[in-house]
């Protein structure tokens, strides 16, 4: 009886094509334990233990090129440094998944929340909050190639994170990425007045300032401390030639407070 079987029988076998079998061959990692009389390869399982190896050190990222020298010359002991580093590899991709679905999620979220709030106001109570200083310009300038071509090496991602723009009454502007720990300053906890909207020309932004300083009056609430515009770039997925910004500042109403959670907008942008 014979023990040996076909290309085919060998391919279903180990769930590989027989052109992947076949590839091994030529590439001279695999080779049938014989041909027989009408040219047919011949398999046994001493070649079924072979392409299981080969598949698993395929597996682990070996070139093929380099499958020979390892089936042939590998010590044990390279094996272990071979599987130790395919599990660091390993271990990288895994925390960039987690990474882009955290990321995946953030934007899913940020557009719902715009979708839903954009030209509203709206009361938010928010935890004290960490930056650190990206850069800062002059007031009247306005943010360019150069600038960002400068300082982009220094933000890995940029443009997946929230640009914070610090605006204090100074004619300096400050840039800021939040942080998770302390940094060069903080925001204190307590609730911020915000609104949120799609911009186009730099005079949009402006009339948004103007807005939520009337807005704040007009609801007797005291803007204390500086502007925070939160600039989400991602979201320009959703809306093409316009930013999405959100403005907050930190408010301390007043005893005859008609304070409202949320209200509509009344503005042109409408």
């Amino acid at each position: 009886m014979k023990t040996e079987i076909t290309i085919s029988e060998l391919a279903k076998l180990m769930n590989v094509s027989v052109h992947q079998i076949r590839y091994f061959e030529e590439k001279g990692v695999l080779q049938p334990a014989y041909t027989d009389s009408n040219q047919y390869r011949k398999y046994s399982i001493d070649q079924v233990y072979q392409l299981a190896h080969i598949l698993l050190l395929r597996k682990l990222s070996v070139p093929v090129h380099s499958i020979k020298e390892c089936m042939d010359s590998f010590s044990a002991d390279q094996y272990r440094q071979l599987l130790h580093s395919t599990l660091h590899q390993v271990e990288a991709e895994l925390l960039r998944l987690k990474e882009l679905q955290l990321f995946t999620k953030k934007v899913l979220h940020e557009q719902q929340s715009f979708s839903s709030q954009s030209n509203q106001y709206q009361i938010k109570r928010r935890d004290v909050t960490y930056f650190t200083r990206w850069m800062e310009m002059d007031s009247s300038t306005k943010l360019n190639a150069k600038l960002l071509a400068e300082k982009v090496k220094r933000v890995p991602n940029l443009f997946e994170s929230d640009i914070h723009y610090i605006y204090d009454g100074s004619n300096i502007n400050t840039l800021c990425l939040e942080a998770q720990e302390p940094g060069d300053f903080s925001f204190p906890e307590g609730e911020y007045l915000s609104m949120q909207r799609l911009i186009h020309e730099d005079d949009e932004l402006e009339q948004m300032i103007e807005q939520l300083y009337d807005y704040a009056a007009e609801e007797s609430f005291v803007i204390t401390g500086p502007l925070i515009l939160i600039e989400k770039s991602y979201l320009s997925l959703f809306s093409e030639s316009k930013l999405h910004y959100e403005l907050q500042a930190l408010i301390k109403p007043v005893a005859n407070s008609k304070r409202r959670v949320e209200h509509e907008c009344n503005t042109d942008n409408e």
